[in-house]
């Protein structure tokens, strides 16, 4: 790996093609950013320009999934710009959104698929969770509604009727299908998963958790990283989210076999606290961290950061 001016060590060979980025940290999709500060994810998405940061908009963002794609394509340094997505119950709607995202400029799709149901979120219940008056899911107006199917004696409202729009691994290749566009998949936690995302062409797997708030009790995503790459080995590119919330944590997932991280929480606390400032700031703390600790640890390069440099000579496995 090169040192460009200024000896930041670059990442190359992230989906899609090749990109390379100042510094291994993406921010996460998250949804409703409005709730946070006014400007949403208007800030994050400058923040992540300005800093060299690739950006997922989520499909729930409560902004214009176009808007947020003009403010940003122009800027020089800017990471890379993706767009996530659900798949919808109307599959025509989804085609569509994918239409637009192409449009706009995206440069990939990520498609989350561990959370085809909520969880169950005590806290929100306890809480009373609402949106609040004008924060929703712009991108996704004009979705018809559910009509729920008529549920015989002894049938699940879930499993006979939500769950039958689940995705499956025949919807992965309908979108591939339908987009030019790479398609990345978010929330792979099983060996069995990685290898027929593999099999399939996906551009990469993000490793996820979905943050802890959609099955509890699911593993670590630091726990499973190193068993996804052993099994997809190097020719699936690999990026993990969930933890991370020093430079210490970035360099831990390199050395674990991810090309590069997300961050979800932390940068949400930055753009509550102030705005895209705050995001911009908590993107410049990772990054001086995890230079840092790749000079503490030796590593004059990301090449050099490998199980051993956590565990000795292997990682258990």
């Amino acid at each position: 790996m090169n040192r460009p001016p200024g000896g930041v060590p670059r990442l190359a060979q992230i989906p899609p093609g090749v990109v390379t980025l100042a510094h291994p940290v993406l921010l996460a999709p998250v949804a409703y950013q409005r709730m946070a500060h006014p400007d949403g994810e208007f800030a994050s998405a400058l923040a992540a320009a300005v800093q060299g940061a690739g950006l997922v908009l989520s499909t729930q963002a409560s902004v214009l999934l176009e808007d947020v794609a003009r403010l940003v394509l122009a800027e020089p340094q800017r990471g890379p710009l993706w767009m996530q997505l659900y798949l919808q119950h109307d599959r025509g709607f989804t085609a569509e959104l994918v239409r637009r995202a192409e449009r706009a400029g995206y440069e990939a799709l990520v498609l989350t698929v561990d959370a085809p149901t909520s969880g169950a979120r005590d806290r929100e219940r306890r809480a009373g969770f609402r949106l609040p008056p004008g924060v929703s899911a712009v991108n996704l107006a004009g979705l018809p509604p559910v009509t729920p199917p008529a549920l015989e004696a002894g049938q699940s409202a879930l499993f006979d009727g939500l769950l039958r729009g689940a995705a499956t691994w025949r919807d992965v290749e309908w979108l591939q299908g339908l987009t030019r566009l790479p398609v990345l998949l978010k929330g792979v936690l099983h060996e069995d998963d990685a290898r027929q995302a593999a099999a399939l062409g996906v551009a990469g797997l993000i490793v996820s958790n979905h943050g802890g708030r959609t099955l509890d009790t699911a593993p670590a995503t630091a726990w499973v990283l190193p068993r996804i790459a052993d099994t997809v080995g190097g020719g699936l590119p690999l990026l993990v989210d969930g933890g991370i919330r020093r430079g210490t944590d970035v360099l831990k997932a390199v050395a674990l076999g991810a090309r590069a991280v997300l961050v979800g929480r932390p940068y949400v606390h930055g753009l509550a606290t102030a705005g895209a400032q705050g995001v911009a700031h908590v993107l410049r703390l990772l990054r001086d961290e995890f230079e840092i600790a790749m000079a503490l640890t030796g590593c004059a390069t990301l090449a050099e950061a490998g199980p051993s440099l956590l565990f000795g000579r292997s990682a258990p496995r």
